[in-house]
């Protein structure tokens, strides 16, 4: 608050303006903060708040204050002897003040602003970009008037009447009121916090309980090639191993997809594997019956399981690609794969644009 320097906007109240501040460190200290400061000179607020802080403290409730100056800078505020407050200095290796400012800024719990300049405005956005709690006392203007009106704006953690409060004339009980405005911005960031960490805890569990069922799901379809046994005629056991392992290996890839997504909908992901993979896997068996109309009088499950799975996990993963076709009128027609082409097979060439042609065998 140093009378002498042109500030824009300009600063009003210096005289009362100093006695305001060792208010507000006074309430500081019996509010039970900790301060930080960079400087001791009197033409900066940290004198008069740090003065007033010792006066709000005793034997049975100490405070702190950690001091940042950078390395050629010293620190002496003069505090009277028997004074409950340890001062604890930190030297920066940066020899500008503006380094450990700015630095310490990101680890602190609130932000006082009283009067100053372009700085003090840079450190309010920074502060409220952040979701630091705030307290520019605007009523003595300079760069606090401005983060007023910014925070106005932006609000985080600020109501209605902490925005009315830090408007206000200095007035008798203004430090006890401003500094319980910043201890309930600061439980309403904790609340936040502890509401954002249960969030992502939640998320953490959804996240891994979907890739274990992923997991599950693709290890079940694997043990079908397992399980499936030799070739023969199409019965109950052999048609439920080929329909089955494809579509669990769908419902797979589509989890698996889902755990890049930033809002993970398991539940709903799977059933929309599911119904890819269901209409993928059935429209290659469709061409398979097509091209080899007697391929369930001689079915061998487990060589066309080592198609039916990939084409299941792939349709899974890509279902957003799978139902852009099917809403364009395309069916996603996969290829016939060279094992189990009929004697004679061909697949003619498609012209750009046109739909893929479905392979037929000859006579």
């Amino acid at each position: 608050m140093d009378g002498t320097r042109t500030f824009t906007p300009p600063l009003r109240a210096v005289n009362q303006a100093r006695a305001a501040c060792r208010e507000l460190g006074r309430e500081l200290a019996r509010a039970g903060f900790d301060i930080a400061v960079f400087s001791s000179k009197p033409t900066y607020i940290e004198h008069d708040v740090v003065h007033g802080y010792a006066e709000g403290t005793d034997e049975q409730n100490p405070g702190r204050v950690a001091a940042y100056p950078p390395r050629h800078r010293e620190i002496a505020f003069a505090l009277p002897e028997g004074s409950s407050v340890t001062l604890d200095t930190y030297r920066d290796t940066s020899g500008e003040w503006e380094v450990a400012y700015y630095r310490t800024l990101l680890n602190c719990d609130g932000v006082l602003m009283v009067g100053g300049g372009q700085a003090t405005r840079v450190a309010g956005i920074v502060a409220i970009a952040q979701g630091i709690p705030v307290l520019p006392v605007a009523t003595f203007g300079g760069g606090a008037g401005q983060v007023w009106i910014n925070l106005d704006k932006v609000r985080n953690h600020a109501d209605d009447e902490d925005i009315s409060l830090l408007g206000q004339d200095w007035s008798a009980d203004a430090a006890v009121r401003l500094t319980a405005s910043l201890v309930r911005q600061r439980t309403r960031r904790a609340e936040q916090a502890r509401i954002q960490e249960r969030a992502d805890r939640s998320l953490a569990r959804r996240t891994g309980g979907g890739l274990a069922i992923a997991v599950l799901c693709a290890v079940a379809a694997l043990a079908a090639l397992v399980l499936a046994g030799g070739p023969g005629r199409a019965d109950a056991r052999a048609l439920t191993a080929l329909t089955a392992a494809p579509l669990l290996a769908s419902v797979a890839g589509a989890m698996i997809r889902n755990s890049f997504e930033t809002e993970a909908g398991w539940v709903r992901a799977g059933i929309r594997g599911l119904g890819a993979g269901l209409v993928t896997v059935l429209l290659y068996f469709a061409s398979q019956l097509l091209a080899v109309p007697a391929l369930f009088d001689q079915l061998d499950v487990r060589r066309l399981l080592f198609f039916a799975i990939p084409l299941g996990f792939s349709s899974g993963f890509t279902f957003d690609l799978v139902y852009e076709r099917l809403r364009a009128g395309a069916a996603p027609t996969p290829p016939l794969g060279p094992e189990l082409a009929a004697p004679g097979a061909t697949v003619p060439p498609t012209a750009p644009g046109a739909p893929p042609h479905t392979p037929q065998g000859t006579p």
